[in-house]
């Protein structure tokens, strides 16, 4: 039982449908519904991950952008998801994707202008779209104005001090200050050439060395950024989704770290000692933030990305005066097993119900091997938080794309909000055969290809079967190739062919979320129901809808009830619950 907050309480009506269910079975209380009066939009939503280079292209130049987005905009709300979040698409020199950012309050030509972002955001709001951008604001680019200006400075300098800089150890300092190492490989420290051709001190950056760290102990970063939070509220936008969002605030004197780069628990190494992660100084700061948000409505919100363990860290960013949402990164690296889900789906909704948030779920991300392919292994699969690629043990992609039509059902029946990333709607995979020398993602270069990076997951989106790159690509009469190459079945997975297929991941996504609102899942009760609840199964009960999943081998037996949806829909009617399938039954 958890730990309930005291704005959550259950509706009479659905506690009556709880009782009054006609299932015998044992039930465990989890969570309770949230009571109408004390809900958020934010609190049940979907929101669908957009990455911009790779959603749509709307002048041929093999590059998804702002107008590709604002095309496709209407199939996003005909899906029916609540609000969007675009990844980066300001000024950057794409060392990294966008996520190196040269100036925070610019549209990157790539992507198109400031007026194609505002014609977006006019779209959306006539199809009841929300819009989240994406912020970046541990690091920027080397090619930003302040950054150049710290180069251009002398040490201890006011330029300087809006970033990390050290100088080295040794006698000559030619030691790196720490010994920290970058996410992508290799030290988090780079030592810069003075003017006069002589070494100088060394600039911290935990992500590429194109990427120096800010200096969040300096209240000029703060008023930089509550100008960018401003900047594009006035322009509509409904909330951030905060990018290493644990990552700003470093522990004082930078002290050395045998644990893991990123900051995850280690032997011996606790996530929580990590001295560039979680700091408690970094709660003032989105509390700050909040206030910002509060002056533009009630409607605003901020998501972190804090890949924190364990959960109970996670959700100190969500109390009521901080984040309204965090990534839930434990679900997300869940594989596809009974037991470990029922645990890490408890174990959220007691961390989050005790500070008052509702949790999130998440099943993939532009920084992750999508779903259809890591549930294509029943061993060994992908490197954590790496690619696969050719000369890798490669899925079994029916039986992934199975077990993800599976997982995807039983997620969006979850209490809580719920992230989609795009393309999973398809049932997408990685691409898992892509040529090397096509590979853009920094980690592939800084570990010489020992680590693949994160390309295979943001191949371009197939949307018509028939024509050039399957429909990603329009507007010239010969559009280049697209920025990353799509797989040679693409078409195969294109939309325009799965919505005339009333059994594709499509079909499935589309009758989910219809459902869901309806049913008001999202804001919902969980109960486990026990019989159900084995070594190869999982049942729940949130409200009157009983969600079972088979994990194993061997078909279940299913009670009485109506069958709701089903993620093996060419099933119909049976009483049996497949292998590797998913249902919503109405009690």
């Amino acid at each position: 039982m958890s730990v309930f907050s005291p704005d959550l309480v259950v509706p009479s009506s659905t506690a009556a449908a709880t009782t009054s269910a006609p299932f015998a079975g044992q039930l465990t209380p989890v969570h309770l519904a949230i009571a109408e009066n004390k809900r958020h939009w934010s609190a049940d939503s979907v929101i669908y991950q957009v990455y911009p280079r790779s959603f749509r292209d709307s002048n041929g130049d093999g590059v998804g952008d702002l107008a590709g987005i604002t095309l496709e905009l209407g199939q996003l709300a005909d899906l029916g998801v609540d609000a969007v979040w675009l990844s980066p698409f300001y000024s950057s020199p794409q060392r990294d994707a966008g996520y190196d950012v040269s100036d925070y309050c610019q549209v990157d030509p790539l992507f198109g202008t400031l007026t194609d972002f505002e014609n977006l955001m006019e779209t959306a709001d006539s199809l009841g779209l929300r819009v989240i951008i994406d912020l970046v604001p541990n690091h920027c680019s080397d090619q930003h104005a302040l950054f150049q200006a710290a180069l251009s400075a002398a040490p201890g300098s006011q330029e300087r001090d809006m970033f990390i800089f050290r100088d080295g150890q040794g006698s000559d300092g030619s030691l790196p200050p720490n010994n920290w190492q970058s996410h992508f490989g290799g030290p988090a420290w780079t030592r810069t050439t003075n003017l006069d051709g002589t070494l100088g001190q060394w600039y911290l950056h935990l992500f590429d060395s194109t990427q120096p760290d800010f200096n969040w102990d300096n209240s000029a970063v703060h008023t930089e950024f509550e100008r960018i939070l401003r900047f594009w509220l006035d322009r509509g936008v409904h909330g951030f989704r905060v990018d290493v969002a644990h990552a700003l605030v470093k522990a004082p004197g930078l002290p050395n770290w045998g644990g893991t780069a990123w900051g995850g628990s280690s032997e011996g190494f606790p996530g929580h000692l990590a001295p560039m992660f979680g700091q408690p100084a970094l709660h003032d700061i989105y509390r700050r933030w909040r206030e910002v948000l509060a002056d533009y409505g009630p409607d605003k919100i901020l998501c972190a990305e804090a890949n924190v363990d364990p959960l109970e860290r996670m959700a100190d960013w969500v109390r009521p005066d901080q984040m309204h949402q965090a990534f839930n990164f434990p679900y997300l690296t869940t594989g596809f097993s009974a037991p470990a889900l029922r645990n890490v789906v408890q174990s959220s909704l007691n961390a989050f119900d005790a500070v008052g948030a509702t949790s999130t779920w998440v099943l993939s991300n532009h920084d992750v091997v999508r779903h259809a392919t890591r549930f294509g292994y029943d061993g060994a699969g992908p490197r954590d938080g790496d690619g696969v690629g050719s000369g890798d043990a490669q899925p079994n992609l029916p039986l992934g794309r199975q077990r993800a039509a599976a997982a995807s059902l039983f997620m969006l029946a979850l209490p809580g909000a719920c992230y989609l990333y795009q393309g999973e709607e398809l049932g997408l995979p990685d691409h898992t055969t892509l040529p090397h020398d096509a590979r853009q993602d920094p980690t592939f270069a800084r570990t010489g290809g020992e680590r693949l990076g994160r390309d295979g997951c943001r191949i371009p989106l197939p949307w018509r079967a028939d024509s050039h790159a399957a429909g990603f690509s329009d507007g010239a009469t010969e559009p280049a190739a697209p920025w990353l190459p799509q797989p040679a079945d693409w078409q195969s997975y294109a939309r325009d062919t799965q919505a005339g297929d009333p059994a594709s991941h499509l079909a499935l996504y589309s009758n989910a979320l219809k459902l869901r609102r309806e049913l008001k899942l999202g804001t919902g009760s969980l109960q486990w129901a026990e019989e159900f609840c084995t070594e190869h199964s999982l049942a729940f009960l949130n409200g009157s809808t009983l969600v079972l999943l088979n994990t194993g081998t061997e078909p279940l037996q299913l009670p009485g009830g109506t069958i709701l949806a089903r993620s093996l829909p060419e099933l119909g009617d049976s009483a049996q619950l497949e292998s590797s399938e998913a249902i919503w039954l109405k009690l």
